[in-house]
């Protein structure tokens, strides 16, 4: 996805990612490193009382597992830049299979050398539902700089 130079890109241009299904593993793996061990998340019981009826897994972790659908080429990718508008609009449930659906919405040229990349990404699970909705900023190398 992040494997061309600035340049290369256009708004409007279009991606779909692999697919990754979220394992209960992910769930425990991830509030182990981050500390997060809230309920909803690790307490089946709980769970089962809530509006979702299980564990959902953590709206971070999903941001964290979609980077690894996406490819970021050394050289050509300088810096994750962030994210705005995130939103998490749907539940992601042990065994949900995630990908990205990708769109270039914006290009900034930041200096001679390097540009600014902004993707609207939509997680969507196998449904066809959105889980997370989110702009990503990269900040990447021009070809003309090399």
């Amino acid at each position: 996805m992040f494997n061309k130079y600035f340049e290369e890109y256009s708004i409007g241009e279009t991606w779909q990612s692999k697919g990754r299904t979220i394992t209960e593993s992910d769930l425990v793996m991830f509030s182990a490193f981050s500390g997060d061990w809230y309920s909803l998340h690790s307490d089946a019981e709980y769970a089962k009382g809530t509006q979702f009826e299980q564990r959902i897994a953590h709206g971070m972790a999903i941001l964290s597992i979609t980077t690894g659908l996406v490819t970021f080429e050394p050289g050509i990718v300088v810096a994750f830049y962030g994210m705005d508008k995130v939103r998490f609009t749907n539940p992601t449930f042990i065994g949900d299979t995630i990908h990205l659906n990708a769109k270039v919405i914006d290009l900034k040229d930041r200096s001679q050398s390097q540009g600014l990349v902004t993707v609207l990404q939509e997680v969507k699970k196998q449904t066809g539902e959105t889980v997370a909705v989110f702009d990503m900023k990269i900040l990447m190398n021009k070809k003309s700089a090399e």
